[in-house]
Formats: C-alpha cells, sequence, structure tokens
C-alpha cells in the first residue's frame, strides 16, 4: 500500500513540474511574441509618418514655391535681378 502511495505521488509531482514548465516556456514564447509585435507596431507608425510626409510632398510638387526650391537648390537657378549671397566661410 505504502508502494502504491509513494508512486502516485511521484507521478504527481512529475506532473506538477511538467505543467509549471510548459508554462514558463509558453511565457517566454508569450513574451517574444509581444516584443515582435510592439516592434511591428513601431515600424508600422514610422512609415504611416513617412506615408503621410510623401503625400504632402505629392500634394506641394505643382506648387510654385516648390519648383523655385528646387530651382535653387537643386539646378542653381535664381529669378531674374535677384541677388545671391554666398558664404565664403563655410
Amino acid at each position: 500500500m505504502k508502494k502504491k502511495f509513494k508512486f502516485n505521488r511521484i507521478i504527481i509531482i512529475g506532473i506538477i513540474i511538467y505543467v509549471l514548465y510548459a508554462v514558463i516556456s509558453r511565457q517566454q514564447v508569450l513574451s517574444t511574441y509581444k516584443q515582435e509585435e510592439q516592434n511591428y507596431l513601431d515600424l508600422i507608425a514610422k512609415e504611416q509618418q513617412r506615408n503621410a510626409e510623401l503625400q504632402e510632398a505629392k500634394n506641394n510638387i505643382n506648387s510654385t514655391e516648390f519648383i523655385e526650391e528646387i530651382a535653387r537648390n537643386k539646378l542653381g537657378m535664381y529669378l531674374p535681378n535677384e541677388r545671391v549671397y554666398i558664404d565664403i566661410s563655410k
């Protein structure tokens, strides 16, 4: 009778240890998934902000100010009678 009682106790302790191990390992996996989810949410927010900036640039592409800015900065073109000052200290 005592042998059967010890055997049952060992089986119960083994099951408890297995359940604890399973819960802890699943918790680690869930923690990893939550971190990945947060990383993806941050990436989505950055890309949404970039998309908004690109939409704004798309809407302003035909404006006179944008065309003048591109002509000045990238092409070196200026309006007639416009004075251009060059800072030689740089």
